[in-house]
């Protein structure tokens, strides 16, 4: 049986899945005047004829209007660029005062890159976003930072006064969490957090000093996958140091890295070194085939939740395939280290299009991850074959729950013989991708399994934000509400599907947390 808590504004299909694909929903179209849609003319502007719209010829720096003098081509007579406009209607007859009557047609205007480097234009983004400010009042670092602008400032009102003139990134986005909630608080689709990400990088780029404790910090951070691979090499050594308490001192003062936070252990055997040994794939069915993206954390701190989502997979007559891979760029995002990601997302793509080329859909354990490859690669990166990564994607339970009927086989399974009971958060980033009620809704009808979904909060550590030593008040006191929760609940094993809230839950509560793959496993005796 299952305790829960309805979730605002999180409508699901069937299946539970309503996320992303690759790409984002089109911004709605808005009528009327500028102010108010009323359709009235505006004050000081000629009224125009029942076939005539007013308009206003805007000159280029060096241009006049036609008819002035110097002989400038008028507006009807040059290309549009940025900035200005053209005729639509040729020889138009002049409007009152001698200026000539041309369309303000918003589809002349070229695409301008704002944010140099970024492949993809946030014009229309900008241009949608009304000022409504739910964004604002969705994101939990605003929440408890009251120096913090929000979502609003950090995307659309940037991107703004970057075609306004050189004007800086306000070092403030570095406080963005990237947990992407303001994407689905937004009525309008603005891409916000593909703002935040371009905003960002640019900031760390061209503003940071490369030689700051700072910037030093966070590109150790944001390369987790380069510390987690050496520290392998000598796993239980590598635990111990990192965790001793005159290490612990040294790393705050010296690097800002919050002594009060327990580095996760390292796995004797990694996810890949298992997979290896074990001679790979138990199963061949060309049919029902996968690519397994593990990311960082299963492979070399959890690999337990990898061995479960195999054992799951082959259950049902899937082939596993785990194609050579990097880091899905995750805490690089967050970090402004787009090089980096753009590096490890060109060997990802690679790799996984090969895959879904041999028939494969690609399944991720981990909701971050999942975003990144369906989400922020595409907005992000004009590579190859990313749309086709995008499209097959899918976290592992949304994948199952699609493909496979759950609930007949949870029923034959016939439940735990040992009555457990779970406290479940939802990571943003699994909200983000409509997969917030899945795990809840997969082992309600358990027997054995008591399911309580603690709320919606996000649990405050949003990947590296929670591992920066000025951060780390803020990230426990955006956690507070999750706390609460979990002791409330009846369960005193804490479940989640992101390695990063997990750490976050475990922290805050002293519980025990799983992966809901690893209970699916244990029910279904996988």
């Amino acid at each position: 049986m299952t305790r829960h808590t309805e979730d605002d504004g999180d409508a699901e299909d069937s299946n539970g899945t309503n996320g992303p694909s690759g790409g984002r929903d089109a911004a709605r179209e808005r009528a009327g005047c500028g102010d108010c849609g009323c359709g009235s003319p505006s004050p000081g502007v000629p009224e125009a004829g029942r076939d005539e719209q007013p308009s206003i010829f805007v000159p280029d720096e060096g241009e006049v209007a036609e008819g002035e003098a110097g002989g400038g081509r008028g507006a009807s007579d040059r290309a549009a660029t940025d900035g200005g406009v053209e005729s639509a209607s040729g020889g138009a007859e002049s409007a009152p005062g001698g200026t000539d009557s041309t369309e303000l047609d918003p589809d002349a205007y070229d695409p301008v890159d704002v944010f140099p480097g970024g492949d993809l234009d946030l014009r229309e983004g900008a241009d949608s976003c009304y000022k409504c400010t739910s964004c604002d009042t969705s994101c939990p670092v605003a929440e408890v930072d009251d120096e913090f602008p929000g979502p609003k400032f950090q995307g659309p009102e940037q991107w703004r006064l970057k075609r306004k003139g050189d004007h800086d990134i306000d070092e403030s986005i570095t406080s963005c969490s990237n947990c992407m909630r303001c994407d689905d608080a937004c009525p309008s689709s603005v891409p916000l957090s593909q703002m935040h990400n371009e905003a960002r990088g640019q900031f760390v780029e061209r503003q940071m000093e490369k030689l700051s404790v700072e910037y030093v910090r966070n590109r150790i951070l944001a390369n987790y996958r380069t510390s987690a691979s050496l520290a392998s090499m000598f796993p239980r050594t590598a635990s111990f140091a990192m965790n001793f308490g005159p290490a612990r001192w040294a790393m705050e003062k010296v690097m800002g890295i919050p002594k009060e936070r327990d580095f996760p252990e390292f796995a004797t055997e990694t996810f890949r070194e298992w997979w290896k040994a074990r001679g790979g794939a138990q199963v061949e069915n060309p049919d029902k085939r996968v690519a397994y993206f593990h990311g960082c954390y299963s492979n070399y701190n959890t690999p337990e939740v990898g061995k479960a989502m195999v054992r799951v997979y082959e259950h049902f007559g899937y082939e596993v395939m785990v194609p050579p891979q990097k880091c899905s760029g995750t805490p690089m995002f967050a970090n402004g280290m787009l090089k980096d990601a753009r590096r490890h997302a060109e060997t990802n793509v690679e790799n996984l299009v090969e895959a879904i080329g041999e028939g494969a859909d690609v399944i991720a354990s981990c909701t971050s991850c999942s975003m990144s490859l369906r989400q922020e690669y595409p907005e992000l990166f004009d590579l190859h074959g990313i749309e086709d990564v995008a499209e097959h994607t899918f976290e592992a339970l949304e994948y199952l729950r699609i493909h496979e009927d759950l609930e007949g086989e949870l029923d034959a399974a016939g439940g735990l013989d040992d009555e457990r009971a779970f406290a479940y958060h939802a990571p943003c980033h699994a909200r983000n991708q409509g997969l917030s009620r899945q795990a809840v809704e997969t082992f309600r009808d358990v027997d054995g399994v008591t399911m309580e979904d603690v709320g919606d909060s996000c649990s405050g550590i949003s990947g590296t934000y929670g591992w920066k030593e000025e951060k780390y008040e803020k990230s426990m006191e955006i956690g507070a509400e999750m706390f609460d929760h979990m002791e409330d609940a009846e369960g005193d094993v804490g479940m989640t599907e992101c390695p990063t809230c997990a750490m976050q839950m475990e922290h805050g509560t002293g519980y025990e947390i799983e992966h809901p793959l690893q209970l699916l496993a244990d029910t279904l005796g996988a």
